[in-house]
């Protein structure tokens, strides 16, 4: 066996942990993928035979590569986005590999993505390898270039962002919760009837999404919006929980990508009031946390 193909090997054997911890790093699986080769090509580069453990100098190049991938990307929220008013949502049409990459981000959690992609790239990484791999703060802060005091208080600082919402607010978000998870449901399944439940008779739906002429900004009535919502219902996958400035939401983020947050104005066990944002500006200013 040659040195390339015993490297191969332990190459493959590690390929699955360095992809996850890519993929919670970048929130795309294209991405992740690109990490993970130019870690192979960076091990081929090197003098491996002198590496004494070979599963964590790979771990610390995929966390450089994506630090990098992270520091380099440009704003991800300049896209503009086609979809119907009745279907606040729309599959992602990137790829031969959407599906598969739907899957993936809900495994993850659609929500937690989201929140991570608010994170400044070195917060993220502080977060992700050490909550989610266990890496040590004194490897953290090789890889970022910190102390490792540094590198415990960027992990601290995500992780308060990542878990949002005041305990104590738990019992009155909770009853919030079930509403938006009914909300969900019945959206998932096309159930008319269900959104009617959900719903007041006289809900006002708002839209804010730029570039949309001839659509209303404005919807009034349980009926008049659900008629159209259920046709969408398809098309929901990648749409998840999430905490949206403090109360129960909605976030649609194909792969780990936000593009629209459903805020819903909730009285009692009925949703009186939402807004579609898809607004690129206003996306970026939304307080977003993950809803246990």
């Amino acid at each position: 066996m040659t040195d390339t193909e015993y490297l191969g090997q332990i190459f493959e054997s590690e390929r699955d942990r360095l992809r996850a911890v890519a993929y919670r790093m970048l929130g795309s699986a294209n991405e992740a993928d690109d990490a993970v080769q130019e870690t192979w090509l960076r091990l081929n580069r090197s003098d491996a035979v002198s590496i004494e453990n070979l599963g964590g100098w790979l771990t610390t190049v995929v966390a450089r590569v994506c630090l990098d991938m992270l520091r380099a990307r440009k704003s991800r929220r300049e896209e503009s986005f086609d979809s119907e008013l009745a279907g606040p949502v729309v599959e992602s049409s990137q790829g031969m590999n959407a599906e598969q990459e739907a899957l993936l981000a809900d495994s993850v959690g659609v929500a937690l993505l989201v929140v991570l992609d608010t994170l400044t790239p070195p917060e993220r990484l502080a977060f992700v390898m050490h909550d989610m791999f266990d890496v040590s703060f004194e490897e953290i802060a090789s890889i970022i270039g910190k102390s490792p005091q540094a590198a415990r208080q960027l992990a601290s600082r995500a992780r308060r962002r990542v878990r949002g919402a005041d305990k104590a607010q738990h019992v009155h978000l909770n009853r919030q919760r079930k509403v938006v998870d009914a909300f969900l449901a019945a959206l998932r399944a096309g159930d008319f009837e269900g959104l009617l439940a959900v719903l007041d008779p006289d809900v006002l739906v708002r839209v804010d999404i730029p570039s949309r002429p001839g659509v209303p900004a404005e919807v009034r009535g349980a009926a008049n919006w659900a008629k159209g919502a259920v046709a969408y219902s398809q098309l929901v996958r990648a749409v998840q929980p999430a905490m949206v400035n403090g109360s129960p939401g909605l976030v649609f983020a194909p792969g780990g990508r936000l593009t629209r947050v459903l805020a819903f104005k909730i009285v009692g066990d009925s949703i009186v009031e939402f807004e579609v944002i898809g607004n690129p500006e206003r996306l970026q200013q939304l307080n977003l946390s993950v809803l246990d």
